[in-house]
C-alpha cells in the first residue's frame, strides 16, 4: 500500500517533470473588463499572454468567474453599438452616455469556448457580479435604482431584485454563502444581504465613499474600500461594527485578501488628474501597511490566484494589467490590455 510520504514524493517529481517539460498543471485564466473597449481580454495565467478579446456589451465593467470554472458572467449596459465612421462618433458618444440610464445586463461567457452563450436584462447601470459559492446565483448591483439582481445562474434567469443603499457598488458573498456584504458608493453604508430570504437585513454604516467589499476566506473580517477617505474600513461581521480604519493610497477602489486570510491588497486608482499607481498590502495581523507597490496608472481592479502566489492589477489609465509576486511583493510582468481595463477575475 502506497503511504502518504510516498504519494506526496509521487505527486512532487510528477508536478517536477511537468514544469521541467513547460507544461502546465492547469488552464487557469484571467479575465479582464475593458470598459473602454467592450470587450473582455483572456489571459493565461501561467505564461501571462494573450489569449482572446471577447466582444461583449458596453461598457462591461465588472467579470467573475463561476465556481466551477465553466462561466464568466460580465456586467455591461447591454448591446454594444455598430461599427461608425468618424461622422458619427459624436452620435455613438451620446449613445453611450444615454444608456447609462436604461436598465443594464449581464452576460454569459463560455469558458471553453470564449462565446456569449447568455444575456440576462438587469438594472440601471450594473456595477459588480458575484457568484454565490455553490454555483447557483448571481448577485449584480445596480447603481443607476439601488438595487442588487439574483439571477439562477441554471436557468439565466431574474429570480429576485433587492433593494439596498445609495448607488450600491462593489460586493461580496461571505465564505459560507449566506450573506452578501454590498459597499453603497454614495450612502456611505454597506448593505448586509441574507442570501436564503434573498433580502436586506442590515445597513453598516462604513465611511465615505464605500467602493468594495471583501472577507477574509476564514471569514472573520469584512474589508471595506473607503474612495473618498484613502482608507480601508475593518469590519466584525459578529457584531457588525467597524472596529478600525486602515490609511493607504488615494481614492482606493477593489481590494482582496490573500488565501491564507494574512494579507490585504487594495489597489489606489486616484484621479484622471493624478492617477494613483500604487497597490497597498495590509498585514491583517498587525492591521498595517507592510508594502506599497508600484503598478501602473490608475490601479483598480485587484484578484489573487487560489495558491496566493499572484495578484492581477488592473490599470485603468494605462490599459494594463500588472502582475505582481505577493511573496517577493513586486511586478513581475505588464501585459497589454483593451481600453479601460476595470473589473478583472481569475479562474478558482
Amino acid at each position: 500500500m502506497m503511504t502518504r510520504k510516498n504519494n506526496w514524493l509521487l505527486t512532487a517529481v510528477q508536478m517536477g517533470l511537468l514544469a521541467w517539460s513547460g507544461a502546465t498543471l492547469a488552464a487557469d485564466k484571467v479575465y479582464v473588463a475593458n470598459e473602454g473597449a467592450d470587450t473582455v481580454s483572456v489571459l493565461d495565467a501561467a505564461s501571462f499572454k494573450t489569449l482572446a478579446s471577447v466582444r461583449v456589451g458596453k461598457a462591461p465593467h465588472n467579470v467573475q468567474v463561476s465556481p466551477d470554472g465553466k462561466v464568466v458572467w460580465v456586467t455591461n449596459n447591454g448591446e454594444p453599438a455598430q461599427t461608425a465612421d468618424a461622422s458619427e462618433h459624436k452620435e455613438m458618444a451620446q449613445g453611450s452616455h444615454d444608456a447609462m440610464g436604461k436598465p443594464g445586463a449581464v452576460w454569459a461567457i463560455d469558458t471553453a469556448t470564449n462565446a456569449v452563450v447568455a444575456k440576462v436584462p438587469v438594472g440601471m447601470h450594473p456595477a459588480h457580479v458575484v457568484v454565490s459559492p455553490d454555483g447557483r446565483f448571481a448577485y449584480i448591483t445596480n447603481g443607476g435604482d439601488n438595487t442588487v439582481s439574483v439571477i439562477d445562474t441554471a436557468a439565466r434567469s431574474l429570480v429576485a431584485t433587492i433593494p439596498v443603499g445609495k448607488f450600491p457598488h462593489g460586493l461580496r458573498i461571505s465564505p459560507d454563502g449566506t450573506q452578501a456584504y454590498v459597499a453603497n458608493l454614495k450612502g456611505g453604508t454597506v448593505s448586509v444581504i441574507d442570501t436564503a430570504s434573498q433580502k436586506e437585513i442590515a445597513q453598516v454604516p462604513a465611511g465615505k465613499g464605500p467602493a468594495q467589499v471583501g472577507f477574509t476566506p476564514d471569514g472573520s473580517l469584512v474589508l471595506v474600500s473607503l474612495s473618498e477617505e484613502n482608507a480601508v474600513a475593518v469590519i466584525d461581521p459578529a457584531t457588525r461594527k467597524v472596529i478600525r480604519k486602515v490609511a493607504v493610497g488615494t481614492v482606493p477602489i477593489q481590494l482582496y485578501v490573500t488565501p491564507d486570510s494574512r494579507t490585504l491588497l487594495v489597489a489606489n486608482q486616484g484621479t484622471p488628474k493624478k492617477p494613483g499607481k500604487t497597490v497597498s498590502l495590509i498585514e491583517l495581523e498587525s492591521f498595517k501597511v507592510a508594502k506599497t507597490v508600484v503598478t501602473g496608472a490608475g490601479a483598480h481592479g485587484v484578484v489573487v490566484d487560489r495558491e496566493g502566489r499572484y495578484a492581477y492589477v488592473t490599470n485603468m489609465y494605462a490599459n494594463s494589467v500588472s502582475v505582481l509576486d505577493v511573496k517577493d511583493r513586486k511586478v513581475v510582468k505588464t501585459v497589454p490590455v483593451g481600453k479601460t481595463p476595470n473589473g478583472i477575475s481569475v479562474t478558482p
